[in-house]
């Protein structure tokens, strides 16, 4: 029998029953009477085990297997639930999420589970001391593993790296050994730091920046670095330092997977070379096996089934603007009527379209109580995460690309926004801290927010290390408020150092999070306040392909504005007009907006239309707080416009983020709003 014809079954109910098994473990930890999630538990881990014997995954088989007896003991009161067993369970499951990946990248399944085996086994047999010690020497793979590679490097810094090696910029992992008379160790290391910073970026280092600071460390340190200096002079450069005795040196080479970065810290799967996981795939399934629907109401269709019906309709809504248009022409009543009816059609079509691709946020968000509870166990922190509005919808090409973004936000909240326990205790804060993840709807937009209650952001250190780095003049940060303060987080190449520690820095890779937010057309801003916590506000359009805009001319041009930047169209008279810093400004209720010419910006022949007229027609757009007015000839209206990119050709247009083509088959370009306002 043909088994490939159900593979795609098997991976789609394989990956809910794995999202079942993870969120329902994480409620056993903290209730680990609850019999009944012990069941929902092993129900899943059996029907898990049935389908891999089914389909030949043996090794898959026998794991569940084994963890299915741990899972029959405790159901049945025979063995009780610590945090030893816990990890053994956890690190089976990641072993076996593993294994379902490799099988979607086309591998057979196989993988060693030798050790997870054995340890549970010996849960089973009830010898806990062969656990422990199994689970301490799982740990120390797991820092071997990562000396080799770079499996617990998130997805933004490959993404750093990446973008690093494509500029031309060599990377390395360099070893550093001191003698062992090295009396002052700390110091030493600090020391071959400020050499390589001279010279580069250092992404990572392994111990940590904190554990080499307070000599939590022997004698040898590990560093993953981004230079344009060759690997001679770097080694030479280390050597000079004093009471280094060996000095290793390999060029790192970037792979592309798109790492699931809570898989990060896996200890059974970091000794495993099945980690990637395509974006298209990460998010397909269902947000758990309790919630599945059953199949005589729903069907399973390809995501590229849905992209091609999606630009098919979009060249509908071409024709429709161009039928309405000559409707309007001709002016036939029965022409007019049925351009009319075939609109209102077609309108319904779009909504149900739109509604088809929109996916709730929850299959994102399902993936972070796993990943706080590793990492706020391996911070020694107490983490509390609250989800809300896990129901909110968005595009699916929008799911697929935030979850990087918001995994590195909640990993900096928990890595430097909450403080450690007997620090919160002392500032008279309650000991676990509190990391809120929140989705809702406003308008044509979905806001995401990651707040947490912890020590908030030391404006002083940001404006100190911003001016170290040459991001701002000393001058000019007197004048800074504090939200301005705080947006300096996300300048390319901002990092504090004395920060960095395996997790994540305040400021490593921000910029890289605001990039890929607009890249998706939205916008993110933080807010702190220092000693209650600090907050990062996400703003995402709702689909990508339709937009409303309103279009205007300039010249013989035409221009499509979206409607989401836009606060208000107003007409000015030329005597209103202001001048300051050499700026021409306006007043709008209050507030002294700066005026842009579009004719100026886009450089648009002069037609010797330009009227003579006393009064000038501009767009009010905004960008988070900030404000701008578009200078245009005229308003032509609003209307719904489909987004197409200008192509490989005509790639960082500035201030065009694509293009349209009219009823009237004209192309009319796509103003970034965002890139007007500075």
């Amino acid at each position: 029998m043909d088994m490939n014809q159900y593979l795609d079954m098997f991976i789609e109910e394989s990956k809910e029953h794995l999202q079942a098994i993870n969120s329902n473990l994480l409620v056993l930890e903290t209730e680990p009477d609850n019999i009944q999630i012990v069941n929902e538990i092993f129900r899943s881990a059996h029907t898990l085990k049935g389908m891999a014997a089914t389909m030949g995954f043996e090794d898959m088989a026998s794991l569940t297997h084994e963890a299915e007896n741990v899972l029959d003991m405790i159901r049945n009161h025979k063995l009780n639930i610590n945090s030893d067993i816990m990890d053994v369970i956890f690190q089976s499951v990641d072993l076996i999420e593993g294994m379902v990946y490799n099988i979607i990248e086309g591998g057979d399944g196989s993988a060693d589970v030798s050790k997870p085996v054995s340890l549970l086994r010996a849960i089973v047999s009830g010898d806990m001391a062969v656990v422990a010690s199994g689970q301490a020497a799982a740990e120390k793979e797991v820092t071997a593993a990562a000396a080799e590679h770079h499996h617990d490097l998130d997805e933004f810094a490959l993404t750093v790296m990446r973008q690093s090696k494509e500029a031309g910029n060599n990377l390395f992992w360099i070893k550093v050994t001191l003698q062992e008379s090295c009396m002052l160790r700390a110091a030493r290391a600090y020391m071959v730091f400020d050499q390589l910073e001279n010279a580069g970026e250092i992404i990572k280092s392994t111990p940590s920046v904190e554990d080499l600071e307070n000599e939590r460390f022997d004698y040898e340190f590990e560093l993953i670095y981004v230079t344009m200096k060759s690997l001679e002079d770097i080694k030479k450069m280390v050597e000079n330092v004093s009471e280094v005795k060996e000095v290793l040196i390999k060029t790192v080479e970037v792979t592309t997977p798109q790492v699931q970065v809570e898989e990060a810290k896996k200890e059974t799967a970091a000794a495993q070379a099945v980690e990637k996981k395509p974006a298209a795939e990460a998010n397909a399934a269902p947000a758990g096996a309790a919630k599945k629907v059953s199949t005589g109401k729903t069907i399973r269709v390809d995501i590229e089934r849905l992209d091609i019906l999606m630009n098919l309709f979009s060249e509908l809504v071409i024709d429709r603007g161009r039928l309405e248009q000559l409707s309007r022409e001709i002016g036939r009543g029965e022409l007019s009527e049925t351009v009319e009816h075939m609109s209102r059609i077609s309108g319904d079509l779009q909504n149900i379209i739109l509604t088809m691709r929109m996916v709730p946020v929850e299959q994102v968000f399902n993936r972070f109580p796993r990943m706080v509870r590793d990492l706020a166990k391996d911070l020694n922190k107490k983490v509390n995460l609250e989800i809300f509005g896990a129901e909110t919808e968005l595009d699916r090409t929008v799911i697929d690309e935030i979850g990087d973004p918001l995994v590195h936000l909640l990993r900096n909240s928990i890595d430097h926004g909450i403080e450690m326990p007997a620090e919160r205790k002392k500032n008279g804060k309650p000991e676990e801290g509190t990391v809120q993840l929140k989705a809702y709807h406003s308008g044509n937009h979905v806001f995401i927010e990651v707040k947490d209650d912890g020590a908030g952001i030391s404006k002083e250190g940001v404006l100190k290390k911003a001016i170290e780095r040459g991001i701002v003049n000393p001058a000019t940060a007197e004048n800074l408020s504090d939200k301005q303060i705080y947006e300096l987080l996300f300048a390319s190449g901002f990092s504090t150092a004395e920060v960095i520690t395996d997790i994540s820095g305040r400021g490593v890779g921000l910029d890289v999070v605001k990039n890929k937010i607009e890249s998706l057309g939205g916008s993110v801003s933080v807010d702190s306040v220092r000693g209650e916590g600090t907050t990062f506000l996400i703003q995402l359009p709702l689909t990508l392909s339709i937009i409303s805009a309103m279009l205007v001319q300039v010249e013989n041009e035409k221009y499509a504005v979206p409607l989401s930047s836009i606060i208000e169209t107003a007409v000015f008279r030329k005597d209103e007009i202001m001048l300051a810093h050499r700026q021409k400004v306006i007043d709008f209720r209050g507030r002294v907006v700066p005026l842009v010419s579009l004719k100026g910006i886009f450089q648009v022949p002069d037609q010797g239309n330009g009227s003579d007229d006393d009064e000038v027609a501009v767009v009010i757009v905004r960008k988070g707080e900030k404000m701008a007015g578009l200078v245009v000839d005229s308003f032509i209206g609003q209307q719904e416009v489909v987004l197409k990119s200008l192509g490989k050709y005509l790639v960082n247009v500035f201030a065009i983020s694509g293009a349209t083509i009219l009823g009237d088959g004209q192309v009319a370009l796509i103003i970034d709003c965002n890139a007007l306002i500075k």
